[in-house]
């Protein structure tokens, strides 16, 4: 998932910060990658339209 992507599902950077209860700048200073935390709050509220990326561990 991307920032330009899940923007445009909420309709802007801003309705995607408003959704999020967070600043329309901290959305911008994501740049293109979502921080993880944020990515499972967006797969929640697009009801799964956007999945959390995982994290491969080291062995």
């Amino acid at each position: 998932m991307n920032t330009h992507e899940v923007a445009e599902f909420f309709g802007s950077k801003t309705k995607l910060a408003l959704a999020l209860g967070i600043r329309p700048s901290a959305v911008t200073m994501w740049g293109e990658t979502i921080p993880e935390s944020r990515q499972y709050q967006i797969q929640v509220l697009s009801k799964g339209k956007f999945k959390a990326a995982k994290k491969v561990q080291a062995a």
